[in-house]
């Protein structure tokens, strides 16, 4: 974090400063500079650093004040004081508090320095955008961007906190549960630049449905002024009507002619996927891009857009895209290479679109002499679609030919009773309650040749069985 004194940032939090007991020379006073790293994980914080005591679902942040303390953390930001000896920001909710601070740092950095902030949001594909975003940025300048998945109302104020008066572009992932929450983190950052990938079913369930999802991430742009970019998804109808909700310039990037930002010739294999990249005004380049399944050549036009936005060259974008192996991990991670045995784990998240997308890969990229098996869970927060949306999967499955289907869990059985009702398999399609089951029978029945998709919905925890997997047909 830039560095700010405890009043600053206590004026920022709309908090209360209270200061240790000056028990020692070097006790902070209220006008002592700090600039370490903000956490809400105390096993993270290191000496400098400020740790934030985020009540949570299942536990308190403030119980675990005292381990942060020990590592070093100069100040703790609380919703209730402590017995520690060590400067506390005391605040009516941490998580607003810590948005407030975020707020205060972007405003102060971008009047000072060279930054731009693109916000990314999307029902999939923010974090491999995010990702390939930040691998081109990094060859322009100093940049910062989201770890993993840092897309809420916690994960994203955390990563604006890491800019700094030399960095000039922040890559900011943008995701909510709940209407009104993108626009939250679109004012905390106020992006230059807003990317609106595509509109779908993830998370609909606890939206209320497609209407409140398609609001909801219209949010990225409604805010953004004449002299910011909107860049948006010509092909997805949903997102293609937000460009009358904006004020800003938008740039379409899609497959279609319509695209301002868009690919030809795409050609999906084993090891990637081959397409020609076109950018306004002629320029057009071949792109060996090696990040598994076609449908994330729309995640690398998108980077492309808005790298081509800020003015870097073509060539430079198509080197950095080329230079990204993997989208993220266990998004579509390769693993295995045992016997010739391919081992796919895409089991950090799971909706409607990205199971179709995972699964017409895997029929797609299946060796000539081996078979497809598809592991699938749950696809989660679905609401009342959930039913409908398990038994297409499933009738999926069967229409792409997949050689074998496990179905793992309560919340998925529906994919394997639909394989079942389409009357076209026998014994193809398999279920069992939990992951210990699916590696127990997957043990026994690969074979030299097979290839392997884990998908699912990160609450079912199937990616830790596509690490397993990965391992026991690894060399």
């Amino acid at each position: 974090m830039i560095a700010l004194s405890l009043t600053e940032i206590a004026a920022a939090m709309n908090g209360e400063l209270h200061l240790a007991a000056p028990a020692a020379s070097d006790t902070l006073t209220a006008d002592s500079l700090v600039s370490g790293a903000v956490h809400t994980d105390s096993r993270e914080v290191a000496s400098g650093d400020i740790f934030v005591a985020k009540p949570g679902e299942e536990t308190d942040g403030h119980l675990f004040a005292p381990a942060a303390v020990a590592n070093g953390a100069v100040l703790i930001i609380v919703e209730r004081l402590l017995d520690l000896p060590v400067a506390q920001v005391l605040v009516p909710d941490a998580v607003t508090g810590l948005g407030d601070l975020a707020t205060a740092v972007i405003a102060r950095v971008r009047a000072t320095g060279p930054l731009r902030v693109i916000g990314i949001t999307g029902s999939n594909g923010k974090t491999t955008t995010k990702n390939l975003l930040k691998a081109i940025l990094e060859r322009v300048g100093p940049t910062v961007a989201a770890r993993a998945s840092f897309n809420n109302e916690v994960g994203a104020p955390l990563t604006m906190l890491e800019v700094t008066e030399q960095t000039e572009f922040l890559v900011a992932e943008m995701g909510a549960s709940a209407e009104g929450e993108i626009r939250r983190l679109v004012r905390m950052a106020r992006p230059d630049i807003g990317v609106v990938l595509k509109v779908g079913l993830a998370h609909a369930g606890g939206f209320g449905g497609i209407d409140a999802t398609v609001r909801t991430k219209s949010e990225m742009v409604t805010d953004l002024l004449p002299s910011d970019v909107a860049v948006l998804n010509v092909d997805d109808d949903r997102v293609a009507g937000m460009a009358a909700l904006t004020k800003a310039r938008v740039v379409w990037f899609g497959e279609g002619e319509n695209a301002a930002v868009r690919a030809s010739a795409i050609h999906g294999t084993r090891t990637g996927t081959s397409f020609t990249l076109h950018l306004p005004g002629g320029a057009s380049r071949p792109v060996s891009f090696r990040v598994l399944g076609e449908h994330h050549v729309m995640n690398a036009l998108a980077a492309a857009a808005v790298a081509d936005v800020i003015g870097v060259p073509i060539d430079d974008i198509v080197s950095a895209l080329e230079s990204v192996t993997v989208a993220e991990r266990w998004r579509m991670e390769v693993m295995g290479g045992r016997d010739d045995i391919t081992v796919i784990n895409d089991a950090y998240n799971a909706s409607p679109d990205s199971m179709t997308a995972a699964l017409k890969t895997l029929a797609q990229i299946r060796k000539p002499d081996g078979r497809s098996i598809a592991v699938l869970g749950e696809m989660s927060e679905l609401g009342e679609l959930a039913g409908d949306e398990h038994d297409r999967i499933g009738l999926l499955a069967v229409r792409l030919n997949i050689s074998q289907l496990v179905v793992v869990g309560p919340a998925a059985r529906r994919m394997h009773i639909s394989t079942i009702n389409e009357g076209s398999w026998d014994g193809e399609s398999a279920y069992v309650d939990n992951a210990d089951e699916a590696f127990a029978l997957l043990s026994d029945t690969v074979k030299p040749g097979d290839t392997v998709l884990v998908k699912s919905s990160n609450s079912a925890g199937l990616r830790f069985l596509g690490d397993r997997l990965g391992k026991l047909y690894s060399w």
